[in-house]
């Protein structure tokens, strides 16, 4: 988890950069698509880019993790392959398994299988039980088990399992699993169990701060290597873009998360803003009445007109926006407050161009 070997080199003489190395990612095919094809372009730009992973954001009916990490592990060689995010119950234990292993030896050992709890109402009306700390931790066991070849028989909060084994498995390391955190307990759970963890898009510098603070803390009591849990930062960037690319990219999205019930409470608690003012988002009448995740019913633009509503603070204090110097700046403050890795999220690999001193496709781009 600690391999930097495909950071991003922007040097001195670079007008947008700081003279430091920024270890990036970017995530292919953002939001709502119904052509995953695409996503072999962008990875293909993210390769070129130096970007150190490529995070694929499931969603049922046109980006099934399994099928994309396969693709893209075929069109690329050496950028690293990562769910952000599937779900640890969303599939059989051993179709989990499976699948993660032969994608980590189709790819030679790339894959990282990022994981999350999504939201208790969603699982309830899919017939899937919401997740629990114990079955989230007892999951992931049973996971890294199968993926070592071992028989597991299981019987307790992640299910019942009376005999699991994947009877070839390729000579190809686990993949690491990262958890993808909002609050101080999700945060402190993969500290504290899992390889890394994913924070969560909107969170301020300072709040990414706090969270650092606390997965080394949670590292500590549980015996673990100082740094041993990789921590990477989500942030939604749109560089150097017209005022209405940005309001798409960067509001529309973040209405997608506050909107929620007690989803964007949270979110809110974690950045320290007042969660009073969601009152006010979810009065206006675009979501009145609406249940369920705004993108999957809203257009782009409704999204946008919805955004308005959003206190400005909210946006600018947790993405990164306007020209490339100062996305870089914001970038940097992430770096500064101890993560990782910054995950950009929103604009594609192939748009980057601006950000990264490439011309679009990367090709331009100093090592």
């Amino acid at each position: 988890m600690g391999d930097r070997g495909n950071s991003i080199s922007i040097n001195d003489s670079d007008p947008v950069g700081s003279g430091r190395r920024k270890p990036l990612g970017a995530y292919v095919l953002p939001g709502r698509v119904r052509d995953p094809r695409p996503a072999l372009a962008q990875a293909l730009a993210a390769e070129a880019l130096g970007l150190e992973t490529i995070w694929l954001s499931e969603r049922w009916g046109s980006k099934d993790f399994s099928v994309l990490a396969g693709a893209l592990g075929q069109v690329t060689s050496d950028v690293k392959i990562a769910s952000g995010i599937t779900h640890l119950q969303s599939r059989h234990p051993a179709i989990l398994a499976s699948l993660a292993m032969t994608a980590q030896a189709l790819s030679g050992g790339r894959m990282i299988l990022g994981v999350g709890r999504s939201v208790d109402s969603m699982w309830r009306a899919v017939g899937l039980p919401p997740a629990t700390n114990a079955s989230i931790v007892d999951s992931l066991e049973i996971f890294r088990a199968l993926c070592r070849g071992e028989k597991v028989s299981y019987d307790g909060p992640a299910g019942r399992f009376p005999s699991l084994r994947l009877t070839d498995v390729p000579h190809a390391p686990v993949p690491p699993v990262v958890f993808a955190a909002l609050g101080p307990r999700g945060v402190e759970l993969a500290g504290t169990h899992f390889d890394g963890v994913l924070l969560h898009p909107f969170l301020t510098q300072e709040a990414a701060r706090r969270s650092v603070r606390r997965v080394r803390q949670a590292e500590r009591a549980a015996g673990r290597p100082s740094g041993s849990v990789r921590v990477y930062a989500t942030v939604v960037v749109a560089c150097d873009m017209s005022e209405s690319e940005t309001n798409a990219v960067v509001g529309a999205r973040a209405v997608t998360y506050y909107q929620i019930p007690t989803f964007g409470e949270q979110l809110a608690k974690v950045n320290g803003f007042d969660p009073d003012s969601l009152a006010t988002l979810r009065a206006h009448p675009l979501l009145a009445g609406l249940r369920g995740s705004a993108d999957s019913v809203l257009t782009r633009e409704q999204l946008v007109e919805v955004a308005n509503t959003l206190p400005s603070r909210w946006i600018d204090d947790a993405a990164a926006v306007g020209d490339a110097s100062q996305c870089h700046r914001v970038l940097d403050g992430f770096l500064d407050a101890g993560v990782d890795e910054v995950v950009i999220h929103g604009s594609t690999p192939d748009r980057l161009g601006p950000l990264l001193g490439g011309d679009g496709t990367g090709s331009s781009l100093a090592e």
